[in-house]
């Protein structure tokens, strides 16, 4: 038996893993859904999301922010509560994630550009215009969704609140 603390889950690639899967995808004739983000605290809201996205396809990447790249953010001197390897494993262990997949830069656009999702999906927060890569997947015929938020669901709201009790 494997010690699970010290191999990947199957289901977390590094960037040329994950190119050569979306090969594999595309012969196969799969959709490929591609969403990026911090996930920093997995709530109804992602799963939400992550449902809705995987629903436009046939397979789902996640772009995960390493830390980082989130610390660049600005999300807070505190962020990520949940380091990088835990994050990806918790979205790994999702149903509708095929594969999750780290990126250091400040945003998915090398990423995107490697992996030519079909379909390129954020949150409600981002109009379809701001969405990065959006250009790149649209002249390559693919669409760009914004996926409405699930209201009361945050991980900023989340943290408020046990900061309050």
């Amino acid at each position: 038996m494997t010690d699970p603390t010290t191999h990947a889950a199957p289901h977390i690639l590094d960037r040329i893993g994950a190119t050569r899967m979306t090969h594999v995808w595309r012969l196969r004739g799969d959709r490929i859904v591609f969403t990026n983000g911090v996930f920093d605290i997995l709530h109804r809201g992602h799963v939400e999301y992550l449902e809705a996205a995987a629903a436009l396809g046939n397979r789902l990447i996640v772009g995960l922010n390493t830390d980082a790249s989130v610390r660049r953010l600005g999300k807070g001197p505190e962020r990520p509560l949940n380091n990088e390897d835990s994050r990806a494993r918790v979205l790994a262990a999702l149903r509708c994630v095929d594969v999750v997949v780290l990126f250091d830069e400040d945003t998915p656009l090398e990423l995107i550009t490697a992996l030519r999702p079909d379909v390129l999906v954020k949150g409600g927060d981002w109009a379809p215009d701001r969405i990065v890569g959006a250009d790149v997947v649209k002249a390559a015929g693919g669409t760009v969704h914004s996926i409405p938020l699930t209201d009361g669901f945050s991980t900023t709201g989340l943290v408020e609140r046990i900061r309050k009790g």
